[in-house]
């Protein structure tokens, strides 16, 4: 079975069947012997029916003690034998099954993070997490073929072997019947697979309104819009349940004749087997192995059924791991090489141009137009952005990355120590260095408020922090990591007037000589700026110093002018942090 650090393979993402059948292809020793117990676990059932014809033909009817002492034996050494085989085939399966579940969740895994930062702008994430909570299990579930399915099949074809030994009108009715009941349930297996299909899309979409809930609960009171979310929440819980009852009734459906269908065919083949009894043409013996074997045939059928739904759900979450497997990361770009020092970073679109070693500000009327700007130069999406002439796309991705860092202000913040969420991937970053960025990003109150310091927990997405703290922590993160480019978006947006007057000088001596962009309408902010970019629908349409632009830009005095109040209170804080 595959284990932690064992590497998973390439996954056949051409369609939801070519994927079960790579899952199987994986591990194919195991998929083998699986096969070979279940063939002999659901066929030596098929056997005991004609050892008891024979104690009963050879040995009971004649009064024969020691050939009927010897086939009973050989019963029970049949049964004991099929005990085994089938101990051995469902362990066997569990490791087959569980071998599919970790391959599949090391795959989805290593597909979010090859899609990096891309992930969220490509999928849901209530996609991402129904994948890894439902998903992976029902694709599990489907190999349960490879075993009993095989064996079904093959306990099948004994039976009818066995039954053409008896009587060929028994054997045509068998070889006929089984097709009937497999042509009955398709359409519900159709059916299946469409309700199933339409219940996980739900699921998804449910799944990620609970993750904005738990994400924003904190804000949504603040604004009184719980009961107006809670009631949404409750509309979808309620069309997530009619799905669910639509599958449950399809599932019920295949279910009932997975068992009622057999029995009627068992009835019908023993009541022929009766009828020839009573005519002479089969002994009491073979009417008795005629009910043995039909009595088997009950399991594979069954099996036939209820696989057939295994795989129809298996297939739709197939579907689904196949097509998040086929979502790409961006463009890894051509072999042109990065500009050898800091260069202007240049956006033909809007018509910002960064110039390197500078604070470049960007003021949007709709912060949603900054965001898309700082994704085009952070080469988060396609455009015709120039780095030192060079078009973005056309240098490695990789070489881009380490040198350009956008610092989102709702990025993702992971569970661990504090000292471990500013550090990122700067394992090699020290005490001071740590301490720096944390100053740097007005944070100190953060660490002294914590019971330890840094080395206090940190919740999954700092949710045991306020808004302006996770926002700091964010911030510090970036600072530690020192890129040359820095694109941050909206780092004070929570910050109260005098942390925020903080925020804006210490970041400007923080990154004294080196490119920082930061989006923001904030006039402590962009005060600090050495370049003022206001923007109109995603355009520039005046650029200069803050001052220069309040002063002769009407629309930018009207997108960034404060109160009178807040101005003050700026003051004050300024004078504080003189004091400080």
């Amino acid at each position: 079975m595959i284990d932690a650090y064992e590497d998973p393979g390439t996954p056949d993402s051409r369609g939801p069947a070519r994927y079960l059948w790579w899952l199987v292809r994986s591990q194919p020793g195991r998929s083998a012997v699986a096969a070979l117990l279940g063939i002999l676990s659901l066929a030596l059932p098929a056997v005991v029916p004609y050892l008891l014809a024979r104690a009963v033909d050879d040995g009971l009817e004649p009064g024969d003690r020691g050939a009927l002492v010897g086939w009973s034996a050989a019963v029970l050494a049949a049964g004991g034998l099929n005990a085994w085989l089938n101990i051995a085939r469902h362990r066997t399966m569990t490791r087959v099954r569980m071998d599919a579940n970790f391959r599949t969740v090391k795959v989805v895994v290593g597909q979010a993070v090859r899609l990096g930062a891309s992930l969220r702008r490509q999928v849901a994430a209530g996609e991402v997490v129904t994948i890894g909570v439902g998903d992976v299990q029902t694709v599990a579930t489907a190999l349960t073929v490879i075993g009993p399915g095989v064996g079904a099949v093959v306990g099948y074809a004994v039976v009818a072997a066995l039954l053409l030994a008896v009587s060929p009108l028994l054997a045509a009715v068998v070889l006929i019947g089984v097709p009937v009941i497999g042509v009955l349930a398709g359409p519900l297996m159709g059916r299946l697979q469409s309700t199933e299909t339409a219940y996980r899309e739900r699921q998804g979409a449910l799944t990620a309104r609970i993750g904005d809930l738990a994400g924003g609960l904190r804000v949504l009171g603040g604004l009184g819009g719980k009961e107006l979310v809670a009631e949404a929440f409750r509309r979808d819980s309620r069309r997530l349940r009619a799905e669910g009852y639509r599958v449950g009734a399809v599932t019920s459906w295949i279910q009932a004749l997975g068992l009622g269908l057999p029995t009627v065919f068992l009835a019908v083949v023993t009541w022929l087997a009766a009828r020839l009894v009573a005519q002479g043409q089969i002994t009491v013996g073979e009417l008795v192995s005629v009910y043995g074997y039909v009595a088997v045939l009950v399991v594979p059928v069954a099996y036939f059924l209820e696989f057939g739904q295994q795989v129809g759900r298996g297939l739709v979450a197939a579907r689904r791991v196949v097509r998040f497997l086929r979502l790409g990361p961006l463009d890894g770009g051509g072999a042109c090489d990065a500009p050898a020092e800091p260069s202007v970073l240049h956006d033909p679109e809007s018509g910002v141009r960064v110039p390197p070693g500078r604070l470049t500000a960007l003021a949007c009327e709709r912060p949603a137009d900054a965001a898309e700007i700082v994704d085009r130069l952070g080469r988060y999406t396609p455009s015709d952005t120039t780095w030192g002439g060079v078009r973005l796309d056309e240098i490695a991705l990789a070489r881009v990355r380490e040198r350009i860092l956008v610092a989102d202000h709702e990025a993702d913040l992971f569970a661990g120590t504090l000292r471990e969420v500013v550090l990122g991937r700067r394992t090699d970053a020290d005490d001071t260095a740590v301490a720096r960025a944390v100053r740097a990003a007005v944070a100190d109150d953060v660490v002294r408020g914590l019971p330890d310091g840094l080395d206090s927990r940190i919740d999954a997405q700092g949710r045991n922090l306020s808004g302006g703290q996770q926002q700091r922590v964010r911030l510090a993160r970036a600072l530690l990591a020192d890129p040359e480019v820095l694109l941050a978006v909206e780092p004070t947006s929570a910050l109260d007037a005098h942390t925020e007057a903080a925020v804006a000088r210490r970041l400007r001596d923080a990154r004294a000589g080196r490119t920082t962009v930061v989006t923001t309408t904030s006039p402590l902010v962009l005060d600090r700026a050495d370049t003022v970019y206001f923007l109109v629908d995603g355009k520039v349409a005046a650029g200069g110093t803050h001052e220069g632009l309040l002063a002769y830009e009407p629309g930018y005095r009207a997108l960034v002018a404060r109160d009178a109040d807040d101005e003050a209170d700026a003051d004050a804080g300024e004078a504080e942090e003189a004091v400080r």
